[in-house]
Parts: structure tokens; sequence; C-alpha cells
């Protein structure tokens, strides 16, 4: 049997590898399958808008509606945010659950990432993973549930269908056999004058 020790380092390992294949992936317009703070998620550069497109094909998705993005840091939501209500940094700060929040005037972004009134929800995660791959990638990521548009949430890997782990250029080996059953983020939306709605 192998120690913990051993087990720890194989993960970290495999946790390196796969955030070196998903950043050669990322740049090169594909999609990836990963692990985020909430549920499995298919990924692409938000700023690639063909990269974005093939998400929408791939979860049979209409391109109207908007997606989430992951970011790493709250230092760079004026990147992507022209006016960033000064209550948002202190929503993250206080967040106990993961946190997407709805901002309007979204900028440097794939239009086809955007909502019908250039709004934008973005999150920044705690997960090691998803922090570090944004860290390391520089740009927004999309992160939407891996499912087909109105099929259940994929909360495990072995839940995913396999036309999804199919259709993506990278899955991730790391967490694969994470049988925690993970939920999606808490949704805020936020207005310019700092007046927000909860949505989930």
């Amino acid at each position: 049997m192998s120690s913990r020790k051993e087990d720890i380092q194989k993960n970290r390992a495999q946790l390196d590898a796969d955030i070196v294949q998903c950043l050669k992936t990322l740049s090169s317009g594909g999609l990836i399958l990963y692990p985020t703070d909430t549920v499995w998620g298919i990924g692409c550069d938000a700023t690639n808008a063909e990269a974005v497109k093939k998400v929408y094909q791939l979860k049979q998705r209409d391109d109207s509606k908007a997606l989430i993005v992951l970011i790493d840091s709250a230092d760079h939501l004026d990147h992507y945010v022209v006016d960033v209500p000064m209550i948002a940094r202190e929503l993250i700060d206080v967040a106990v659950k993961p946190l997407t929040i709805i901002y309007e005037g979204a900028y440097n972004l794939a239009p086809n990432v955007l909502g019908a009134d250039d709004s934008v929800g973005i999150r920044i995660p705690n997960d090691e993973f998803c922090h570090r791959l944004c860290e390391r990638y520089g740009k927004p990521i999309v992160s939407t549930s891996a499912n087909v548009s109105g099929a259940p949430t994929a909360k495990t890997f072995a839940d995913i269908n396999p036309s999804i782990v199919q259709g993506v250029d990278y899955a991730v080996e790391y967490r694969r056999h994470d049988n925690n059953r993970h939920e999606p983020s808490n949704i805020i939306m936020l207005g310019r004058d700092g007046t927000f709605k909860i949505i989930r």
C-alpha cells in the first residue's frame, strides 16, 4: 500500500501535469474539462470568441445565455468590468461559499460570453487547482457546468455524460475519483450603484 505522503506527492504531480496541459489547450483555443471550486466545468479562454462558440455547441446551448468566467484575484476585476462597485470586494472577502457576482459593463471579454446588457458573471475561486490555473494563464477562463443544456448538473466526474468528456480537447485527471458532491456557486447580481439581487 502507498503511504499518505506518496499519495499526496502523486496528487501534486498530477495537478501540475494537468495545469500544464490545460494551459496548452487554452492557449490553442481548445476546450478543457476540469474540476472547479464548485462542480466539474467546461472551460476555454474567455477572450476567444471562437473557443466560446465551441462551448455552446458542446453543451447544445443557446448562445444568448451568458457564461461565468473565473479570474485569480479581485485585483483584476477592473480589467474586465468598467465600474466595479466598492461592495464587490467586501462581498468576495466575506463569502463563505463560492460566490459568482454578475457585473454590469463588462469589457475585454469575448462578446458571446456576455449577457444581453453587457453583463458578466465572475468568480474568484479559492480551490487550489482553479486558482493556480487562472493565475498561470493570466486571462479569464470560462466555467460552465459540464452537462448538455437542460440535463442535470454533473456533481462528480462519474456523473458527466460521455459526449461531454469526448467533446473537449483535454479532460483533467486530477480529482476524477473525488466522490464528494460539490454544489454550484451562489450568484448575486450587482448594480453599478451597489444595489444587489440574490439570484441563487
